[in-house]
């Protein structure tokens, strides 16, 4: 079970630079970017290329190409775009949100790609491994806590791209909704974080910073969208929620994150947080298998097929 961690949150801190999450979350929690990096992914690689396959506006395309250079996501040598290796390391991220949409959101089967494992030539989905011994893993197998530059007051994300209020109407094209929904504001964000650092009673999410009015929106929209529920019981009081399943199975895309997020944009002064895999007590290092062969995932056995393919990509068996 995860420690929760979240005496941090509680205390006033002197202002410090953001850290790993933080830094991160400005530049990636924003459906935009996501989608134009999915699309670098898939080919796009002028300007026009992004305007023929995104309904996208030339202010938010110009806006986000130029965030994405200016992070060193993107390489511009006019009149192209490239990855950048931190670019082509946000494929974990991309996938893991893929997957989830796709079975847990309604109507996302239908409108993702197919993702085939080109080594077994099977459709599949990721599975959340330790890099140590293989084993799949879930949040509950996992110790983490903050480290030290975590805190919920470092994790805040900063960056232009940010909504730093979530209206009515989707900002974005909603490809991502849910996820969006979930990752896409700063409190919300917060809110997903203190959720698998183990908070629970309605106390426990207010150490993120935010009004409690705030707090509860959060918490309210997160059991609307089957994230979190209610936990009623003799020895709980009525403020108190869990992770759903739907909630849980969002870990692999938590962890991606935090992988993409330490290895390119690391605090000076060590990790946002420190994970240990319990079953093997080594650091819990994320990768990525096959859910029919369980292989480990590399970019380049990946291949992405329009969902209106529906024929298996071989006869190889399944393990």
């Amino acid at each position: 079970m995860l420690d929760t961690g979240l005496t941090t949150g509680g205390r006033a801190l002197t202002p410090q630079p953001p850290n790993a999450i933080g830094a991160s979350l400005g530049l990636l929690g924003d459906e935009w970017t996501l989608l134009i990096v999915r699309s670098a992914f898939e080919g796009a690689r002028r300007y026009g290329d992004w305007k023929a396959s995104l309904p996208i506006s030339d202010a938010v395309l110009t806006a986000r190409l130029r965030a994405l250079v200016d992070e060193d996501v993107l390489r511009h040598t006019a009149p192209t775009y490239e990855l950048t290796a931190s670019g082509i390391d946000l494929w974990p991220l991309l996938l893991t949100i893929w997957d989830w949409e796709r079975r847990f959101v309604a109507g996302q089967a239908d409108r993702l790609p197919r993702m085939v494992h080109a080594g077994c030539g099977w459709a599949f989905h990721p599975v959340l491994s330790c890099a140590t011994c293989h084993q799949a893993v879930d949040a509950d197998s996992v110790d983490a806590t903050f480290g030290p530059s975590g805190s919920f007051a470092r994790s805040m994300p900063v960056g232009s791209n940010r909504r730093r209020q979530v209206s009515r109407e989707p900002a974005g094209p909603g490809m991502f909704s849910e996820t969006m929904a979930i990752i896409g504001s700063r409190w919300s964000a917060a809110v997903l974080g203190a959720s698998f650092l183990g908070a629970v009673r309605f106390r426990d999410f207010e150490q993120i910073g935010a009004p409690p009015a705030v707090v509860a929106d959060r918490l309210r929209r997160f059991v609307a969208l089957g994230v979190l529920a209610p936990i009623r019981g003799p020895h709980r009081d009525a403020a108190a929620y869990g992770l759903t399943p739907k909630g849980a199975a969002l870990f692999p895309v938590v962890a991606s994150f935090l992988r993409w997020g330490e290895r390119w944009r690391p605090a000076a002064d060590g990790p946002s947080v420190v994970a240990t895999h319990v079953a093997c007590g080594s650091p819990f290092v994320p990768e990525l298998s096959c859910s029919e062969c369980a292989e480990a995932i590399g970019l380049s056995a990946l291949r992405i097929e329009p969902v209106r393919s529906t024929a298996p990509a071989s006869a190889s068996p399944r393990r």
